[in-house]
């Protein structure tokens, strides 16, 4: 699998605060959120602030709008192990990853609805539940080369 992984150039990990953010006890979310996906991840997310206030959303520039964690080498490693041995299986009703979800520069999105479904999350702590975006990035640029790098990684995809 380490020969593998070689190929693979970063994990990127996306939590959007979106409805979180408009509570009034969102400085008390914050630090949850940051210490149940450090958790997940094993390195502490950056804050992402708004760059444009859009009136429509009631958002201004700078309030934040969610947290990012970029995986590289060992803790990339870990995570996709844990991400396609423990997470994926842990999803209710999941029958595999659609095709579609590899763009034509062969980086794979795949969304979580719940972030509990980590082993690292206890349901009996956790105050807040959160979904998650989670990219896969391939030093290679073609779609083809990096759908058999997925199956490869053992990736789950749908027949």
């Amino acid at each position: 699998m380490n020969e593998s992984n070689k190929k693979l150039e970063k994990i990127v990990i996306n939590v959007g605060t979106g409805r979180l953010s408009g509570q009034p006890n969102f400085d008390k979310i914050l630090p949850e959120l940051t210490k149940e996906l450090s958790a997940i991840t094993g390195q502490k997310p950056a804050v992402r602030p708004a760059k444009k206030s859009i009136a429509g959303f009631k958002l201004r520039t700078g309030t934040v709008v969610g947290l990012k964690t970029t995986l590289r080498q060992e803790r990339m490693n870990e995570f996709l192990k844990k991400l396609v041995n423990v997470a994926l299986p842990r999803l209710r009703d999941f029958r595999g990853i659609k095709k579609e979800a590899v763009d034509k520069n062969g980086n794979l999105t795949i969304g979580l609805k719940e972030h509990s479904v980590f082993p690292e999350v206890s349901l009996d702590i956790t105050k807040v539940n959160f979904g998650m975006e989670i990219t896969l990035v391939p030093k290679i640029r073609d779609r083809e080369k990096s759908m058999d790098l997925y199956k490869q990684l053992g990736i789950p995809f749908s027949k």
